[in-house]
This record gives C-alpha cells, sequence and structure tokens, in this order.
C-alpha cells in the first residue's frame, strides 16, 4: 500500500516530496523527509498458495488489512507499505533477497507478523533481518506452528527451533474450546508452545484459522497486537524510536 518511490539502490530508497519549480528559478526548493516503515504478513500453509490441495485461504491477509486502514487513518500511508508473503517465500538467501531486502533500506522500520508456519519462518525472519543490520522493530506470531517431524518433512520450513530478535515480541497461542479443523491441522504440525522469550505472551480461546481475530483482539493488559503495532508505527515516525 501506499506510494513506492523506491529506487534499485538500497541505500537510495528514502521516501520524500519536493515542489517543483521552473529550471529557471534559483531559489531554494522544498524538501520533506519522510520515515518509512515496512510490515510483512507472512502466511502459514494454505494461506497465500495452495498446500496440497487445501486453500489458498488468505488468513494473515485479514490481519493485514486490519493494518493498513489504521495506517491510512494515521496518514502514514505514503511512507508505510504491506506486503503478504507465504511462508515459503522467506526461507532462505535467495528467497529473502528477492521478497524482503529487495523492498527495504537500512533506516526503515521492519514488523514482521506471522501466523502458524509464517510464524516459525517469520520468527527465523526477525533473526536474519536484525543479522544483517536491520531495524525489527516489531515481531507478532500467532499460533506458530513447526516443531513436528511431519509438517518439517512436507514443509519449507527451517528445521531448528527460531530465535527471534526484535524490539518487542508479541505471541498468541490459539487454545479453542471449540475446535474445528484447522487446529487439528496446527496440532499435527505442533504449535511452538512458548514459556519464555516473548515480551507478550497469551493464550487466546479462538481457532488457529483465525489469525486476523488473534491480532486484533485485546490482549490482557487491554491491548492488541494491532494497536502495539500502529503506536510503535507512531513512534517511529514520530522519531522517538
Amino acid at each position: 500500500m501506499g506510494t513506492d518511490t523506491s529506487t534499485a539502490d538500497g541505500d537510495k530508497k528514502n521516501l520524500g516530496s519536493h515542489t517543483l519549480t521552473c529550471p529557471t528559478d534559483e531559489a531554494v526548493k522544498q524538501f520533506k523527509y519522510m520515515r518509512r516503515a515496512a510490515a510483512f504478513f507472512i502466511g502459514g500453509a494454505g494461506d497465500k498458495e495452495s498446500y496440497y490441495g487445501f486453500g489458498p485461504k488468505n488468513n494473515v491477509a485479514r490481519a493485514q488489512k486490519s493494518f493498513d486502514n489504521s495506517v491510512i487513518q494515521a496518514n502514514y500511508a505514503p511512507g508505510v507499505k504491506s506486503y503478504h508473503l507465504g511462508y515459503n517465500q522467506v526461507i532462505g538467501e535467495e528467497n529473502i533477497k528477492t521478497n524482503v531486502l529487495q523492498e527495504l533500506c537500512k533506516s526503515d522500520a521492519v514488523y514482521i507478523v506471522g501466523h502458524s508456519l509464517g510464524g516459525w519462518n517469520g520468527a527465523h525472519l526477525s533473526n536474519h533481518l536484525s543479522g544483517l543490520g536491520y531495524s525489527v522493530k516489531m515481531l507478532i506470531t500467532l499460533d506458530p506452528v513447526g516443531e513436528g517431524a511431519l509438517v518439517g518433512g512436507i514443509s519449507n520450513i527451517y528445521s531448528d527451533t527460531p530465535q527471534p530478535r526484535a524490539g518487542l515480541w508479541i505471541n498468541i497461542l490459539a487454545q479453542s474450546s471449540d475446535s474445528n479443523m484447522s487446529d487439528w491441522i496446527a496440532g499435527i504440525g505442533e504449535q511452538w508452545r512458548l514459556e519464555s522469550g516473548p515480551n507478550v505472551n497469551s493464550i487466546m480461546d479462538v481457532n488457529h484459522e483465525a489469525a486476523g481475530v488473534m491480532y486484533t483482539t485485546a490482549l490482557a493488559d487491554g491491548k492488541s497486537a494491532l494497536s502495539y503495532m500502529i503506536n510503535s508505527v507512531n513512534q517511529h515516525f514520530r522519531g522517538e524510536m
């Protein structure tokens, strides 16, 4: 979303606006620098593309839509872009270079929201980008899945447990009192059950597939993952972080 004024040179991808004047006018031209932010919404199995005949369901795209609408209301749309990716698009150097790095410059604030297998690979992505010197402001994992040997054998995910690196990590575990097929599938893949690590670690009575609900529902402190993220974007654009 927003206007993309990026160039091939990652160091020059700064969004700005200027007032055009006649070439013969030697007056000082106005230039206003605007900060940038990029949000990557990474879906799980059968989210952005079919998974063994299942999907695509676009579950994490519902969370992305909520974010995009909030950014528009905050009047930051020109400086913020969001991307919907599949979990298999953020694994391996070539995929990361093509689908993530070419959209970024080092001064960008980076946000990662991963659901299911996308939470597992997205957590790995946070470590990778931080190691390259990018500022990962926030990682949000929505019922991450990936610990099971079976799902690891049939899905393009990292075999080792993620070691996330982000300014703030929010994790939500789905534990529905009214289970459906998505919860059964998540059980086969094995949910990544975290006792420590995230700054905010919550359990929610919701089905595994409901990424948008997990993202927008208030947690114990009264704030949703979405509100945490928008507050961070606000701080970034005000120069407070």
